[in-house]
């Protein structure tokens, strides 16, 4: 687990999942891959075998580890609902998302028909906990729009949009059982430009529909030069949090405990 991370609208990060593949084109300019292939062949690295997709059991209890309460990004570095990815592994991690519930968790995926499914059946225990919120990423109409409807369909108490990259016009959304709403350009080399056109339309959608909205970044090759300023302000708004106590370290031993693969 990453105690810090650099994303604007997490504190943490938590990766029992490395590596991924693509699948729309939000995919083209993945921040993840062109991190991890910097490493393919450097022995001892944790990303050693590059993009590969692996299985991290070692890291499936690290959030049963940590005392100090954090919204924490599942698998930034993957898609927990890659088809590669068992479904008995996929509920290891949603029980330990439940065991810790002093958290907040943030699921963001791609293959947004394989998790309507599973939240549907092998992770109904998971579905409905409001510290478990449940998002997909929507970059154009062909690709995004469709997970979004699998989304509005899942259960799930909080359910989230990351547009981004925003790559065209979204016309109109259905925004109805959405808890939040994220927009972002692309950044980085070869990122694609995002019209401030496209990023309005979507603000002034989240405030009919009283959704909150969170504007990441313009993006660019120079993100830091762009910034985050939207028509002169910040939008960092979020869904309502509910605040669980931490437990004592007993407990939280016997919580790892009752954890079969620790």
């Amino acid at each position: 687990m990453s105690e810090h991370s650099k994303i604007e609208w997490t504190d943490a990060t938590w990766n029992p999942v490395r590596g991924c593949s693509k699948v729309s084109p939000g995919c083209i300019n993945c921040y993840a891959e062109t991190f991890a292939e910097r490493f393919r062949g450097v022995r001892g690295h944790p990303f050693e075998d590059g993009f590969d997709l692996r299985l991290i059991p070692g890291k499936l209890a690290d959030p049963l580890r940590w005392r100090t309460p954090r919204m924490i990004f599942v698998n930034s570095m993957s898609d927990l609902f890659h088809e590669n990815v068992p479904d008995d592994y996929i509920v290891n991690v949603a029980r330990v998302m439940r065991l810790a519930k002093w958290h907040t968790y943030q699921i963001l995926t791609k293959r947004s028909d394989r998790m309507r499914d599973l939240l549907e059946g092998k992770l109904q225990f998971a579905s409905n906990q409001s510290h478990i919120w449940w998002g997909v990423s929507v970059e154009n109409r062909k690709h995004g729009l469709p997970r979004l409807e699998h989304l509005r369909k899942a259960p799930a108490h909080v359910r989230f949009l990351s547009i981004e990259p925003l790559l065209e016009d979204l016309g109109t959304l259905n925004l109805k059982g959405i808890s939040w709403v994220i927009v972002g350009g692309e950044s980085g080399p070869g990122a694609r430009p995002m019209a401030k056109a496209w990023v309005l339309a979507i603000r002034n959608q989240c405030k009919r529909a009283q959704v909150p909205f969170f504007f990441k970044q313009w993006g660019g090759v120079r993100k830091a030069e762009t910034g985050r300023t939207l028509d002169g302000k910040i939008y960092s708004e979020f869904p309502a949090r509910d605040f669980t106590a931490v437990p004592s370290a007993g407990e939280m031993l016997a919580m790892r405990e009752e954890i079969e693969f620790v």
